[in-house]
């Protein structure tokens, strides 16, 4: 049977690094970035968040399953001169330590038994960037399975201890032919 560590190899192993971009909460909403402090791309994959990350100054924590993203991740990062901390983690079962973080960024991962050490890790004034699937899906992007999906507003939920700065969520409202759909953003700052 193979792991999940294998499966995600294989899946970056072909993934090309150069196309990846970071994900939308945090393109749409970098000038909420502290201008210095430790940050955390949880579940990083190739890195496309962890490298925005380095170049708006922060100090980057890298963490995947995969040794295969997590090397991509670390050329890319020496060919463009950032230090990125990078490491081959599995973050189902290794949380970042208490009051650690300044920011953390989570997209397309859920672990909803993570959200509350994932809350504790932040520092008074630590934001979450989170973004990742939903149940309601006008497409058929992301996985099927519904453990890994978002109930409708779920993350207003899971972070309701977070002051909320940013959330978007347009489910299946309206002309489904526009708009940011299939996804959830949120962008949330621990109180402090």
């Amino acid at each position: 049977m193979t792991t999940i560590r294998d499966k995600w190899d294989r899946i970056y192993h072909d993934r090309e690094a150069p196309a990846l971009q970071a994900a939308e909460v945090l393109q749409q909403n970098r000038h909420l970035l502290p201008a210095s402090g430790v940050a955390m791309d949880l579940a990083c994959g190739l890195g496309a968040n962890s490298l925005l990350m380095a170049e708006a100054g922060l100090d980057v924590l890298s963490w995947d399953i995969s040794p295969v993203a997590i090397d991509k991740l670390s050329a890319i990062a020496a060919e463009r001169g950032l230090s990125i901390s990078v490491q081959v983690v599995d973050v189902e079962h290794k949380v970042p330590q208490p009051d650690s973080l300044d920011v953390l960024v989570v997209s397309h991962f859920l672990s909803r038994e993570l959200i509350p050490a994932l809350t504790a890790a932040l520092r008074p004034g630590g934001l979450v960037f989170y973004q990742t699937y939903c149940q309601n899906k006008v497409y058929q992007r992301g996985p099927s399975n519904p453990d890994y999906l978002l109930a409708d507003n779920e993350l207003l939920t899971l972070f309701a201890g977070l002051k909320l700065r940013v959330y978007r969520e347009e489910s299946l409202l309206g002309d489904l032919n526009q708009g940011w759909r299939d996804q959830a953003m949120l962008v949330a700052q621990k109180p402090g």
